[in-house]
């Protein structure tokens, strides 16, 4: 399996967000270390548009063969579109090809070598196009609510049954962008991370934070380093 990161080096909520200091290590750390760490990749490589996150990639193990071209650095770029240059620069200038293709965020560094192992054992179990992590949502679609310009609340989806109680609401999960784990000939086909039997790969919301902000940086921070204080990467607060 081939593992791409993707670390763009602007972000437009937190500057130089791949590099900011997370319990002592770069955000970026985080992915590749999960990534080496797995025993089904291969190849770790880090695709971006900055020499000096290039570097820090390898520092921490990581390859990075190339910089990513400035039109697929801009922030209104589909995902998918740098996992795809980097699939295609490896076949032409390397000649690499990995049947399987995995994505991995650097803002989601809380995901662990498991999660990946356990994601592409759910493909190759279920024949799976691709496997995407979720989690269950913490606030449900059903209780959403809009707000008109005079104050005015009302159902954001109309079209359902009006749900009291937690118990009784269906179960609802949402991306935490941790793992897209792709067949390579399905990426290439589709342009796209999602197959004909794209299959979820549920992962706890201990293990769901997806960086975004400051506050979230700061979470990670705290947990992280929590984590290492337990002496590994998994813990238990029940």
């Amino acid at each position: 399996m081939l593992a791409i990161i993707p670390a763009r080096s602007g972000s437009s909520s937190v500057p130089s967000k791949n590099l900011a200091a997370v319990a002592g290590k770069p955000l970026l750390a985080y992915a590749i270390e999960a990534a080496r760490r797995a025993a089904v990749v291969e190849r770790v490589v880090v695709s971006t548009d900055s020499s000096t996150i290039a570097e820090v990639a390898r520092q921490w193990g990581g390859e990075a063969p190339f910089l990513r071209p400035e039109e697929l650095a801009r922030d209104d770029i589909p995902g998918v579109s740098p996992i795809i240059h980097a699939v295609k620069w490896l076949e032409e200038h390397e000649g690499y090809r990995s049947d399987y293709v995995l994505c991995l965020q650097p803002t989601s560094p809380l995901r662990t070598a498991q999660d990946i192992e356990q994601a592409m054992a759910l493909l190759l179990k279920k024949q799976a196009d691709s496997v995407i992590s979720v989690t269950p949502v913490h606030d449900h679609p059903y209780w959403t609510k809009t707000v008109d310009a005079e104050g005015r609340m009302s159902e954001f989806m109309t079209d359902k049954k009006p749900v009291l109680r937690r118990q009784d609401l269906p179960p609802a999960y949402v991306l935490n962008g941790a793992v897209y784990l792709v067949k390579r000939e399905v990426l290439l086909r589709r342009q796209s991370f999602y197959g004909e039997k794209t299959c979820a790969y549920v992962m706890p919301r201990e293990r769901s934070l997806d960086i975004d902000t400051p506050w979230d940086l700061y979470l990670a921070d705290l947990i992280l380093r929590d984590r290492a204080s337990r002496g590994g990467e998994s813990w238990n607060y029940t």
